[in-house]
């Protein structure tokens, strides 16, 4: 497949992916009503711990980057794809046997609910997604999450009517997200061989996969743990109103991050040749970006949420706003953490000081939860999370202070904040003397642009610039030299190739020369188009990307395919 058809085909699923919640969630919120989502959210939250350590991460990292190592030899990537299978299926079964015992003491009133929730515990069992990520043949995951989404969301609205049919809601989601992993087994054949699989090679897999799911447990823990807890301790509207904020804050902080997994790659091949200087500098600079997008849309949206949620969400849901209005600002510590623990900490070889960050904000989240929750209902699940992600970024910063220098993630930090400030006073303005519409939500966003560029424009913002004049730092990897270079290798450029949905084009270029993502696009030879702007010549460069198969799992962890 051609870079063009690549760069539209992804770009289509990424805007399908930050749409679709905007096209859904009115309709299940008007049709189910706070309580109906409230125990989808709750029922989901109780099984995707059993779906946590029945997989032990071999969905995401660990099997990705065990066929990666191999892709190349049809033998050992088939012997490693039947160990990680039946390595999976023992604790698979395991968890759910474990779950079929615990549903003896869950309430009874939902118990048919999650008998049809836990047809997601047999889906991760037969994803063989992580497959194909590590041998990079993308094109097959994104055509089935593209169909089953879309096919997901016809049913939604043909199936579900009203509150009686939360069953076939939840149905639905379980089902298209089985059958869409059962669809990937029909490529198998052509990528693998039937090998008897090792009972003492599954063993070191165990040791291995622990190794590197431990740090995943903190992070998944409170990320679900706080619904949970909303339901525990409070009742399962609660959980319906505090799930909706965090869908809505969810999928605005997917544009925030995506630029985040794939600086992964640059920084660790910087770090990896030695040149530690130069990974620093693009750490500054990606952290300025994150905090140019972040501060804005953190306080864009806390600013249009009174006009915005009513009409959304329809009557009844105002607590919504104010749960946004509280937990919003986790966009801005996410985008942070995301640097520098994603761009920096990983790359640097401190992992274990990453883990610490996760299990300390687990630590603070689950305290914070037992005693504000069952006082503050999913207000207090809102704190929660919030003291949560802060935790994380402020642990991080402590951690990485001695290895950055802190000031400098800072230097503009006053411009972003000032110019979104005087944004939100626009926005606001405008909501006083126009009523609840999308009309006034449209008028809102963009008066909200205008002024924000415009004022960064006036106080002369470098990243604002950059940004216009479509300077962004890309990404290429592995043991090539940058883009532009010579065959001495001495010469330095910069490559424009953004994630999308981030995907900045080039300017007067045809379609062909647009910049594909470096990750999603499997184009042949791994080739990722770019932009030599060394010396400001619009040149199309191509670069292999040998550590593709490490960000793999963080970007398409936005691209969940199960939920219209």
């Amino acid at each position: 497949m051609s870079i063009s058809k690549n760069y539209i085909y992804n770009l289509l699923y990424q805007l399908l992916v930050i749409i679709t919640p905007f096209i859904t969630t009115p309709y299940i919120a008007r049709v189910l009503g706070s309580e109906g989502i409230g125990i989808s959210a709750f029922t989901d939250s109780i099984v995707q711990y059993f779906i946590l350590f029945g997989t032990l991460g071999i969905n995401n990292l660990y099997g990705i980057r065990t066929i990666a190592y191999v892709k190349d030899d049809i033998n050992k990537r088939s012997k490693a794809f039947w160990e990680l299978m039946l390595f999976k299926f023992i604790i698979i079964a395991f968890s759910l046997l474990i779950f079929s015992l615990s549903l003896l003491y869950f309430e009874p009133k939902y118990r048919i609910i999650f008998w049809i929730q836990s047809i997601n515990i047999l889906a991760a069992l037969f994803d063989v997604s992580w497959f194909f990520m590590g041998i990079e043949e993308l094109k097959k995951i994104v055509t089935r999450n593209i169909f089953v989404k879309i096919v997901g969301i016809i049913l939604l609205f043909i199936l579900v009517k009203d509150s009686n049919d939360l069953w076939i809601f939840i149905s639905i989601l379980v089902l298209s997200n089985l059958i869409g992993n059962l669809s990937l087994w029909l490529y198998l054949p052509k990528h693998i061989k039937i090998i008897k699989p090792s009972i003492e090679e599954i063993k070191k897999h165990l040791v291995l996969a622990i190794s590197l799911f431990i740090p995943q447990i903190a992070t998944q823990i409170y990320v679900i743990l706080d619904k949970t807890m909303v339901g525990v301790f409070a009742n399962q509207s609660e959980v319906g109103f505090y799930d909706l904020s965090q869908r809505i804050i969810r999928v605005v902080l997917t544009i925030v991050t995506s630029t985040s997994f794939v600086m992964l790659p640059k920084v660790s091949h910087l770090i990896a040749k030695g040149d530690i200087d130069k990974a620093k500098e693009y750490v500054y600079k990606s952290f300025c970006f994150a905090s140019y997008l972040a501060i804005p849309i953190t306080i864009g949206l806390i600013g249009i949420s009174f006009e915005f949620i009513p009409w959304f969400l329809g009557k009844n849901f105002d607590k919504v706003i104010y749960l946004i209005i509280i937990s919003a600002p986790i966009i801005v510590a996410i985008a942070w953490s995301n640097v520098i623990g994603i761009q920096f900490m990983i790359p640097s070889g401190i992992e274990k000081l990453l883990t610490i960050s996760y299990f300390i904000a687990a630590f603070t989240n689950i305290s914070v939860n037992f005693l504000l929750i069952p006082k503050y209902l999913s207000f207090g699940g809102a704190i929660g999370i919030l003291m949560a992600e802060f935790i994380v970024i402020i642990t991080q910063f402590y951690l990485v202070r001695n290895y950055i220098q802190l000031n400098k993630l800072f230097y503009e930090f006053w411009k972003y904040l000032f110019a979104s400030i005087l944004m939100f006073t626009v926005i606001r303005i405008i909501g006083f003397y126009m009523n609840v519409s999308i009309l006034t939500t449209i008028i809102q966003v963009i008066a909200a642009d205008i002024v924000y560029v415009g004022i960064l424009i006036l106080i002369k913002s470098e990243t604002n610039k950059m940004v216009i004049n479509l300077e962004i730092i890309a990404i290429h990897g592995g043991k090539y030299p940058p883009a532009g270079t010579g065959r001495n290798r001495t010469e330095r450029s910069k490559t424009c190739c953004i994630s999308s949905p981030l995907l900045l084009a080039k300017k007067d270029a045809p379609l062909t020369e647009q910049p594909a993502h470096p990750v999603l696009c499997g184009a042949a030879g791994n080739a990722c188009c770019g932009v030599d702007i060394s010396d400001r010549k619009k040149t199309l460069v191509k670069r292999d990307l040998p550590h593709q198969a490490q960000v793999l799992a963080p970007v398409l962890k936005h691209a969940r395919h199960n939920d219209p």
